[in-house]
């Protein structure tokens, strides 16, 4: 039997504040980030994560979100879907990720929380700062959220639907 291929699906929080004007500077939008440990060293990105067996894709990227930043993340709309290929090197694997990027509203740290396993620490950066330090992006991504973000790109909740059978799965007799 042939192994039908799937990519991974992830979610990613994706959301900025004013940053505070220096000078005569005109303010740009600082983005909420995460660094984290990989395989390849210590990389930036969008508060993300692999969707789970049983939750939405809504349920999913509030739970990283909080995970990752210690902080509630409300969805407010879709962004986009992204995919993208990557070789891993341990153990080798050529990977398809399909990303679901959502922008919405953070809350204030809960100190009361940690970090999740991986993370090292939370920080804002604005979109030339991370254009500015490639080599420094998980992917991609990072930035192509961000931009599509700031162009206005935005897509009702609504177009996602998850079916019960998500939560509860129907019996064999059923499929």
């Amino acid at each position: 039997m042939t192994t039908r291929w799937a990519p991974r699906v992830t979610v990613a929080a994706i959301a900025g504040r004013c940053a505070k004007m220096h000078g005569n500077k005109t303010a740009e939008t600082e983005f909420l980030l995460v660094e984290e440990q990989t395989s390849v060293g210590l990389r930036l990105n969008n508060p993300a994560g692999h969707l789970e067996p049983g939750e939405s894709p809504l349920d999913a990227v509030s739970r990283e979100a909080l995970e990752e930043t210690t902080r509630c993340f409300t969805p407010r709309y879709l962004i986009g879907l992204y995919m993208t290929r990557c070789q891993i090197s341990h153990p080798p694997e050529d990977v398809t990720y399909l990303r679901l990027a959502f922008g919405g509203d953070f809350s204030e740290a809960n100190p009361q929380l940690c970090l999740d396993s991986g993370i090292e620490r939370t920080v804002w950066m604005t979109l030339t700062q991370l254009r500015n330090c490639p080599e420094r992006l998980r992917t991609p991504l990072v930035v192509r959220c961000i931009e599509d973000m700031l162009a206005g790109q935005r897509h009702p909740l609504s177009v996602l639907s998850v079916d019960a059978s998500v939560f509860s799965p129907p019996s064999p007799s059923t499929v």
